[in-house]
C-alpha cells in the first residue's frame, strides 16, 4: 500500500527524487576517471603508474564485492534506508577525503582508503536503488517513466561533476578547485540522500509475489532470461569502455584539437540526458527490443562516421558526439528496465540480481581498458607526440572499429530475443 501511495506522489510531484538521486551518484562514475589522474600525480604527488596499478586493484575488488552487496540488500529488506544512509556516508565521505582534505604522509594508502570508501558506498547505493525500480514506479507498466529520469538525471550528474572543476579552475586555483569540487559533489550526495527519504520508505514493503529473500539462483536468473541480458550488457558496454579509455586519446591525437575534449563530453553527455525520456517513451510503445536495436544502429554509425574523419573535423565530431549520446541515452534506459521487468516477472530479488549487474558493468570496463591501453602501447602510441601512421591507424582501430564490430555482434545476440516482448 505504501509503495502505490509512494507511486502516486512521483506521478503528482514528478520525478524529481530519483532523477536527484542519479545525478549524486554519477559523480562517483566517469567524472571521478576523468579528474583522478591529473589530482593525484599534482596535488598528491603519485606517479600515473602508480594510480594506475590503484584504479586497477580498486575494480578487481569493487567487482568481487557487488554480489556480496547485493546479497546484504536482499538479506536485510527492511533496512534498506540505513543501507542507503551507509552507502551515502561512504560516498561523501570518500569524496572529501579524496579531493578536499590535505593527503596523509601516506599518500597512496590515503588514496586507496578514500577511493574504497567512495566505491563501497556508490556501489552499495547503486544496487539498492535500482534494486527499489518496481517499489518506486509502482507498477512494471511505470518502469520506462522511471528509468528515463533517472538516467537523464545520471547524465546530468556525470555532466556536472565532469565540467565543475575546469569552471572552478577559471577563479581558483587547481588545487583548490579540487577542494571545492569535492565539497560541492559531498554536498549534492547529502542533498539527494535527505530528499529521498520516501524512496526508501517504499523499501520496506516487500512484494508479495516475491517468493522469498534468498539470493536467486543461475538457474533461475536463465530462466527468467536474465542471463542472457547479462551477456547481452557485457557485449554492448565493450564499445563504451573502449571509446571512454582512448577518448581524449583520439580528441587531442588524431583530430588535433587538443584542450576540446570537455565540449565535446559535455555534448555527449547533454545528448544522453536529453533524449532518456524520449526513449522512455519509445521503450513503452515499441518494446525493449525494437528499441534497443535503434539505439545501437545509431551507434554504428557514429562509429563509422569517427573511423573517417580527418585532422581537425570538430564540428563532424561534434555531431557525431550529439549521436553518440543520443545512442547511450537508449542503452541506459532500455537495458535496466528490461532487466528489471524480468525479475519482476519471474518474482525473484533484485538486490543479489542488480549485484550481478552492476558487476557485469564492471567487467566490462576492465577488460576495455585492459585491452586498449596495451595494445596502444605496443604499437608506439606516445600521447602529446608526433607519432607514426601506424601508431595512429591502432588508435583508430581501438577507438572506433573494433567498437563498431562489438557492437553489431551484441546487435546480433539482440535479434535473438523475442521480438513482441514488451515492458508493462
Amino acid at each position: 500500500m505504501i509503495a502505490i501511495k509512494q507511486s502516486l506522489l512521483l506521478r503528482e510531484r514528478g520525478m524529481w527524487r530519483p532523477f536527484l538521486l542519479a545525478s549524486a551518484l554519477a559523480c562517483a562514475g566517469l567524472p571521478l576517471y576523468i579528474h583522478l589522474p591529473r589530482h593525484a600525480a599534482s596535488d598528491l604527488g603519485l606517479s600515473l603508474s602508480l594510480v594506475a596499478a590503484a584504479l586497477l586493484a580498486l575494480r578487481l575488488f569493487d567487482f568481487c564485492q557487488d554480489p556480496f552487496l547485493g546479497r546484504l540488500a536482499d538479506k536485510f529488506p527492511d533496512s534498506k534506508f540505513f543501507l542507503a544512509a551507509a552507502g551515502a556516508g561512504g560516498m561523501l565521505a570518500g569524496y572529501i577525503a579524496l579531493f578536499a582534505l590535505p593527503p596523509a604522509p601516506m599518500p597512496l594508502a590515503w588514496l586507496a582508503i578514500s577511493l574504497a570508501l567512495l566505491v563501497s558506498g556508490f556501489s552499495l547505493l547503486n544496487i539498492l536503488f535500482y534494486g527499489q525500480s518496481l517499489a518506486i514506479a509502482g507498477s512494471i507498466a511505470s518502469l520506462p517513466r522511471l528509468a528515463a529520469w533517472r538516467e537523464a538525471g545520471g547524465t546530468v550528474g556525470i555532466l556536472f561533476a565532469a565540467l565543475l572543476p575546469e569552471l572552478l579552475a577559471t577563479w581558483v586555483s587547481r588545487p583548490n578547485a579540487y577542494a571545492l569540487f569535492g565539497y560541492f559533489v559531498a554536498l549534492l550526495i547529502a542533498s539527494a540522500f535527505w530528499f529521498s527519504r520516501p524512496c526508501w520508505a517504499s523499501a520496506t514493503q516487500r512484494n508479495p509475489s516475491v517468493r522469498r529473500a534468498n539470493v536467486p539462483s543461475l538457474r533461475e536468473l536463465q530462466n527468467a532470461g536474465c542471463n542472457q541480458l547479462l551477456v547481452l550488457v557485457f557485449l554492448n558496454s565493450l564499445p563504451v569502455a573502449l571509446t571512454s579509455t582512448l577518448f581524449l586519446f583520439f580528441v587531442d591525437d588524431r583530430l588535433a584539437l587538443p584542450g576540446k575534449g570537455g565540449a565535446f563530453l559535455a555534448a555527449f553527455f547533454c545528448a544522453a540526458s536529453i533524449s532518456a525520456p524520449a526513449w522512455g517513451r519509445l521503450l513503452a510503445r515499441f518494446g525493449p527490443r525494437n528499441t534497443l536495436a535503434a539505439a545501437m544502429l545509431l551507434a554504428v554509425f557514429a562509429f563509422c562516421g569517427a573511423a573517417m574523419l580527418p585532422q581537425g573535423a570538430a564540428i563532424p565530431f561534434f555531431i557525431i558526439c550529439l549521436a553518440s549520446g543520443i545512442a547511450i541515452g537508449g542503452d541506459l534506459v532500455v537495458l535496466p528496465e528490461w532487466f528489471s521487468a524480468r525479475l519482476a516477472d519471474a518474482s525473484l530479488e533484485a538486490g543479489a540480481a542488480y549485484g550481478l549487474w552492476s558487476s557485469t558493468g564492471k567487467l566490462a570496463l576492465a577488460v576495455g581498458s585492459g585491452l586498449a591501453l596495451p595494445l596502444l602501447d605496443a604499437a608506439g602510441f606516445k600521447s602529446g607526440t608526433s607519432n607514426e601512421p601506424a601508431a595512429l591507424w591502432w588508435l583508430v582501430f581501438l577507438y572506433a572499429i573494433l567498437p563498431c564490430f562489438l557492437k553489431l555482434s551484441a546487435l546480433v545476440l539482440l535479434l535473438r530475443f523475442p521480438p513482441k516482448e514488451a515492458i508493462q
